[in-house]
C-alpha cells in the first residue's frame, strides 16, 4: 500500500458487499482518496455523476457531511430496477436519507440550474460515455459538469486509465473484448487532463492513484461479475501484471 491513510474507509471491511455495491476498482477507498484530494467540507452540496448503486455517494454524505445528489440514467444489470432506487435503499442503510437524493438522469443533459454545486465527483463512469459515444460526447459531459459547478467549485474525476506506455502485445487480445473494450475505454493521464482542461477547468492535480494496482486486485477478487467470469477481467489483470492498466485521477477547479 501507499502512504495514503484510509482513516474513514478502513472501518468498512465487508469487501464482498462493497464491491457488489460499487462499480469498478477502489470501492470506498477510492471515494475517500478522491474526497481528501477534493477537500470536501461539511454542509456543501456535491453532485455524484454516474452514482451507480450510490454506495460511494452515501459514504461521502456520512463521512464528510455533504448533501449529495447522485445521478445515474441506467438500470441495474442484475435486478433491472433503476440505479437510483438502490441509492435510496442504501441511504436508508447508511442513515443519510435526509442528506442524499437520487435522480435518474445523466450527463450532458442534467437540467440542473447553472452554478448549483460546490463539488462534482465522478468515478468509473465517464469513460463509458467516451467508448460508447465518442470523444465529443465525453467533452460535452465535462462542459456540463463545468456549467453546474459554482465559481471556484471543485471537480474530482477518477477513471480506469492506462499508463503512458505502449500496449504490450501479449495483453492486446485481452483488452480488445467486444463489450466496452479496455483498449478503447482507457486513456492516459495526459490525454484525460488535456480534455478536462479544454472544458475550461484549471488543473490542480492529476496523476495515477498510488494504490491503483491494489484496487484492481481487490476488484478481481471481490467483484461479483469477476467471480462469475474469472476468464475475463481477472485474467486480463493477471496477464497485465501492472504493466499497462492503472487508475487515474484529475482534481480541478472552475475559475473564479
Amino acid at each position: 500500500m501507499s502512504g495514503f491513510q484510509y482513516h474513514k474507509s478502513k472501518k468498512y471491511t465487508d469487501y464482498g458487499n462493497i464491491y457488489e455495491q460499487c462499480s469498478g476498482p477502489g470501492g470506498l477507498q477510492l471515494a475517500e482518496f478522491m474526497a481528501e484530494k477534493m477537500g470536501l467540507a461539511a454542509g456543501k452540496k456535491l453532485l455524484d455523476v454516474g452514482s451507480n448503486r450510490g454506495y460511494q455517494t452515501c459514504f461521502l454524505a456520512k463521512e464528510y457531511g455533504v448533501f449529495a445528489v447522485g445521478i445515474d440514467p441506467w438500470d441495474d444489470r442484475v435486478q433491472g430496477n433503476p440505479m437510483v432506487e438502490h441509492l435510496r435503499e442504501n441511504a436508508k442503510q447508511w442513515n443519510v436519507e435526509d442528506f442524499v437524493l437520487g435522480i435518474k438522469v445523466g450527463v450532458p443533459e442534467t437540467h440542473f440550474a447553472s452554478s448549483s454545486f460546490d463539488y462534482v465527483y465522478s468515478t468509473t463512469a465517464l469513460e463509458m460515455v467516451r467508448v460508447s459515444q465518442g470523444i465529443e460526447a465525453y467533452l460535452k459531459c465535462l462542459e456540463e459538469i463545468y456549467r453546474v459547478l459554482k465559481s471556484g467549485g471543485i471537480f474530482g474525476l477518477g477513471e480506469p486509465m492506462h499508463l503512458d506506455v505502449k500496449l504490450p502485445s501479449d495483453l492486446e487480445p485481452y483488452v480488445s473484448q467486444e463489450d466496452y473494450p479496455w483498449k478503447e475505454c482507457f486513456r492516459s493521464i495526459s490525454e484525460t487532463t488535456q480534455l478536462v482542461r479544454s472544458a475550461g477547468f484549471e488543473i490542480i492535480e492529476a496523476d495515477y492513484a498510488p494504490d491503483a494496482r491494489q484496487w484492481w486486485m481487490a476488484y478481481a477478487m471481490y467483484d461479483p461479475f469477476c467471480k462469475q467470469k474469472p476468464g475475463e477481467d481477472p485474467k486480463t489483470l493477471e496477464i497485465d501484471r501492472g504493466r499497462w492498466t492503472s487508475f487515474g485521477y484529475v482534481i480541478c477547479r472552475k475559475d473564479m
